[in-house]
């Protein structure tokens, strides 16, 4: 069922809430989870939390297209109150964003005027846990010209096999290396609204178990893909490795339509690959 909003939820009462919540839950993968299809008609876009997110990721300020990542950070409140839902299943702390996958039909000017749309797609086993994927959608016209699926995963104890050892990685050739400051989480989190504790200090870091602040995902996907650019009907695939502490240095390395960061001793975060679409 498709729910319209007047507008975007306010994302500090959601987290608050997830966080309330997150204790009393119980993930498996064949639990029941919320099967509205939330919808934010006719958003515009705030040109100044825009250039603000630009900054922060290493995209150009002032072009009339936005970043390929943007829209993602557009549809978050929505995602938000779908997973802080009483009814969604997975503790929204702790959850982990395990990978990304982003399509772009075609531009989309910072003028447009444009209709989102996000759901929790399912459920899935892991074998670390539950992963939730959640889909969103943008339209403008009525014409669907961007979409992304997101997975994350709630860690629990589960009955499945081990994996598979993974393929020995090749690294990519290192282009750049990337000092990173210990402020990135806290204006990463001003201009996407994904204010998550462990992002914003190395206090609260350290009470979900993290050493230091933590960089977001999406940020990390982002300053790879303004790096790397492309095209303007593309598709992007993304996984998330290991986080990026604060403060910190990382090489960004790059092949073709591949990409990936790594960090201390060639530690992989992320890994990438732009395809045209």
């Amino acid at each position: 069922m498709s729910v319209v909003l007047a507008k975007a939820p306010a994302l500090a009462p959601l987290l608050a809430r997830g966080a309330l919540l997150s204790p009393f839950k119980r993930p498996r993968p064949d639990a029941d989870f919320p099967r509205d299809r939330l919808v934010l008609p006719a958003q515009r876009i705030d040109l100044a939390r825009l250039a603000r997110y630009e900054r922060v990721c290493g995209f150009a300020t002032g072009d009339d297209a936005l970043p390929l990542t943007y829209p993602q950070v557009l549809g978050f409140p929505l995602a938000m109150r779908l997973m802080s839902d009483r009814a969604f299943p997975l503790p929204l702390l702790g959850l982990v964003h395990t990978s990304v996958e982003l399509t772009r039909h075609r531009a989309l000017t910072t003028t447009g005027e444009y209709e989102l749309a996000v759901q929790v797609e399912g459920l899935a086993p892991h074998r670390r846990g539950t992963e939730a994927s959640v889909a969103t959608e943008v339209r403008a016209g009525g014409e669907l010209v961007w979409e992304s699926r997101s997975t994350y995963l709630a860690r629990h104890r589960t009955s499945g096999a081990a994996a598979a050892e993974r393929p020995e990685h090749r690294p990519l050739p290192a282009l750049a290396e990337w000092r990173l400051a210990a402020d990135i989480g806290r204006r990463y989190g001003a201009a996407s609204g994904d204010r998550n504790p462990i992002h914003l200090h190395p206090l609260t870091a350290r009470l979900f178990g993290f050493p230091r602040t933590v960089a977001h995902g999406m940020w990390t996907v982002a300053r790879c893909l303004a790096a790397h650019g492309s095209p303007e009907a593309v598709r992007v695939r993304a996984r998330f490795r290991a986080p990026v502490l604060l403060p910190g240095a990382v090489t960004y390395a790059a092949d073709g339509g591949r990409f990936e960061l790594r960090g201390e001793g060639g530690r992989l975060h992320l890994t990438g690959a732009v395809y045209p679409s």
